[in-house]
């Protein structure tokens, strides 16, 4: 595998999980402010089912980035001290390994949450 694609998916690894739960949660804000403004009730759309398609493209995103940095790490099999770019790539998908993993169970608590609390519903 060339470098330039080593080094893509590093990147996409590294800041694609943190990109998609950011726009899930941007998302998610508009589709709860649109869903309690009046405006909003006149769509007929369902903020639940929303919010839910949301966070399932957000999640798919994320298992992406996470399959981008194994791909990256499996693929530069180096020492944690190898000289740059190989040690750089291997480093940056072993965080990105990790930070996936995060920003994956953060998408999932953020749409649940979304789906089970509405700030405009009655208590």
């Amino acid at each position: 595998m060339s470098r330039t694609r080593l080094e893509l998916l590093q990147w996409f690894g590294l800041f694609g999980g943190a990109l998609a739960w950011t726009a899930e949660h941007v998302a998610g804000y508009g589709i709860s402010d649109a869903a309690c403004s009046v405006a909003g009730r006149q769509w007929g759309l369902d903020a639940a089912t929303l919010q839910v398609v949301v966070g399932v493209a957000a999640g798919s995103v994320v298992i992406a980035a996470w399959a981008a940095a194994l791909i990256a790490y499996r693929a530069t099999n180096v020492p944690y001290d190898a000289p740059p770019p190989t040690g750089r790539i291997h480093f940056f998908a072993q965080a990105a390994l990790l930070g996936n993993v995060l920003f994956l169970v953060i998408v999932v608590l953020d749409a649940a949450g979304s789906v089970y609390h509405l700030p405009c519903r009655q208590s």
